[in-house]
C-alpha cells in the first residue's frame, strides 16, 4: 500500500480496537494514542464530547501553528537557472516526513496557473483546483496531478513523480485515464531518467496510443520541462511568488516543508 499515502489497511484488520489490537500501525505513538482514545470514549459516554472538543482544538491549533510567512523574490531579473537550482535543492530536500512529494506539484501548478491565462493555446480553458497528493494512481477520481479542462472534458493533464522513473506501468495507467477522461495530452514527468530497459517499450506505448486514440502522451524529465515552462511565461517572480504562495496555504505539507522554503529563497534571493 506504498502508494496510498496514510489511508493504511492497518485499521481494517479482524481485531477489536482495544490495547491489545494487533493492527500495525505506525508509528507506535500514534497506534496506543488512538487505542487510548477508543477506550475512553468506550469507558464513559461523558467522555465522548471532551475527547472530540480536545481533538477538534487540538485540529485548530496545529492549523494556526503550520502558517508561515515565506519570503518573496522582489527583482524582476530572477535567472531561470537561479530559480531551477533553488526548485531542484527544495524537491530533494530530506525531510524525514511525509509531504515532500507534493513540493514539484505545487511548482507545475504555479507555472500552469500562469501558463493558462497567458498563452494562445489554452485559450477556453481553465486549470482545475488541486485534489490530495495521498490517493494512489488507480484509486484518484482525477487524470492526473494537474489537471486542464477545456470544452467540458480535461484536456491536458499532468503526472508528476518525483523520484519514481518513468515506466511501462505508468503509462498503461495513464492510458486508463486517457480514455475514461477523454484527454488529448497526458504528460508523465519524472525527476529520475528511466531505466534503459524500460525506454522501448514506453516509446511503443506512446505509439500505440497515439494511434488508437489520438492522444499524445509525453514522458519528459522534470527539471527540463520546469526550464521549457520557465521560458514561456512572462515574469519567472511571478511564477516563484505564486509557488510560495501555494506552499503557504497548503494543508498537507507542514512547517519543515514552509520553512526549508523560506531559507532556500533568502539563500538563493535574499
Amino acid at each position: 500500500m506504498a502508494e496510498s499515502g496514510w489511508l493504511t489497511r492497518s485499521l481494517e484488520q479482524a481485531y477489536p480496537y482495544n490495547m491489545d489490537f494487533n493492527g500495525k500501525i505506525t508509528p507506535v505513538q500514534l497506534k496506543w494514542a488512538f487505542l487510548r482514545t477508543v477506550e475512553k470514549i468506550q469507558k464513559s459516554k461523558e467522555d465522548a464530547e471532551i475527547v472530540i472538543r480536545v481533538l477538534l482544538n487540538g485540529g485548530i491549533e496545529y492549523r494556526e501553528n503550520n502558517k508561515v510567512e515565506i519570503h518573496r523574490i522582489a527583482s524582476n531579473d530572477a535567472q531561470i537557472s537561479k530559480i531551477i537550482q533553488l526548485l531542484e535543492e527544495c524537491f530533494t530536500t530530506n525531510f524525514n516526513i511525509r509531504g515532500g512529494s507534493k513540493l514539484p506539484v505545487l511548482a507545475f501548478y504555479a507555472i500552469y496557473s500562469i501558463l493558462v491565462p497567458e498563452m494562445g493555446r489554452y485559450a477556453g480553458a481553465t486549470l482545475l483546483p488541486l485534489g490530495s497528493h495521498t490517493a494512489s494512481d488507480k484509486t484518484s477520481k482525477s487524470a492526473g496531478d494537474i489537471e486542464v479542462a477545456k470544452d467540458g472534458r480535461i484536456a491536458e493533464a499532468i503526472e508528476i513523480k518525483l523520484d519514481k522513473p518513468a515506466t511501462a506501468h505508468m503509462v498503461r495507467i495513464a492510458y486508463e485515464k486517457i480514455n475514461k477522461f477523454g484527454v488529448s495530452r497526458y504528460y508523465i514527468l519524472s525527476g529520475v531518467e528511466p531505466k534503459p530497459s524500460e525506454v522501448d517499450e514506453i516509446k511503443q506505448l506512446i505509439f500505440e496510443i497515439e494511434q488508437e486514440h489520438g492522444c499524445q502522451v509525453i514522458v519528459n524529465g522534470l527539471y527540463e520541462s520546469l526550464k521549457y515552462y520557465l521560458r514561456l511565461v512572462s515574469s519567472p517572480k511571478n511564477f516563484i511568488n505564486k509557488f510560495v504562495e501555494l506552499v503557504e496555504i497548503d494543508a498537507e505539507l507542514t512547517l519543515v516543508h514552509k520553512n526549508s522554503l523560506n531559507m532556500l529563497l533568502k539563500k538563493h534571493f535574499g
